[in-house]
């Protein structure tokens, strides 16, 4: 019965995508650690209620994808013109949610599915509540991927924490700028067991070797005075 779950379940991954691949956003470029990016002119509180992190995650072939969000607990902006300098923010792991849309069969919960994504097999919330972005760097974007979030023109690195484990990304991102506000909108592919997160990616059992490594993460986060 677990296998089963298993199956149906699949890592973590954000945004709600076509259904018919296995991803529909780039790859993030992934590094080791970096330095965190020094906090420069004014900073912004980031407003939770507005902000959310979407996630996606398939089986492979892009198979019963299951997707979802994550509430933005707290974190801030900081902005020195119009440009973006620095900025993070903590995601609430306890909050994850599985869209009830995306569990299609008879035999399955959403709530099931939420239970096993806080379990040590994947997340083991009761031991790291938070995951955290930290942005290390923040450039101006030539020529935007075909997958990137709608507008993009910024590239941003920072150091993304899941479950324990810290490894810095990169991917394009739309950032805007305005009189006492900015936000961050980006939508990127990660492959979970960089972080540690191997659940059903052994090649050993068929049946755990059919969940993707694949998660798509989107973040839509919103900073104000």
């Amino acid at each position: 019965m677990k296998k089963l779950s298993v199956i149906a379940l699949v890592g973590i991954g954000l945004l709600a995508a076509s259904c018919t691949k296995e991803k529909s956003a780039d790859t993030a470029a992934t590094a080791t650690e970096q330095k965190v990016a020094e906090s420069k002119g004014e900073v912004l509180a980031v407003d939770v209620a507005a902000s959310v992190v979407n996630w996606k995650a398939f089986h492979k072939g892009g198979m019963a994808p299951r997707w979802g969000t994550l509430n933005v607990k707290s974190g801030d902006l900081s902005v020195e013109g119009d440009q973006l300098t620095a900025g993070n923010f903590v995601i609430d792991m306890n909050s994850i949610k599985v869209d009830p849309a995306s569990v299609t069969e008879k035999d399955k919960k959403p709530g099931d599915l939420e239970a096993h994504l806080k379990n040590p097999d994947f997340f083991d919330t009761a031991k790291n509540p938070t995951s955290d972005f930290k942005i290390t760097s923040v450039t101006d974007l030539k020529e935007a991927p075909k997958d990137a979030v709608a507008g993009a023109n910024k590239t941003v690195s920072g150091n993304l924490t899941l479950s324990g484990k810290t490894m810095n990304v990169t991917f394009p991102a739309k950032v805007d700028v305005a009189e006492g506000s900015a936000s961050v909108q980006a939508k990127f592919t990660v492959n979970r067991a960089d972080w540690g997160i191997k659940f059903g990616t052994s090649e050993a059992d068929p049946a755990e070797w059919m969940i993707s490594k694949d998660i798509e993460i989107a973040v839509d986060v919103k900073a104000k005075k």
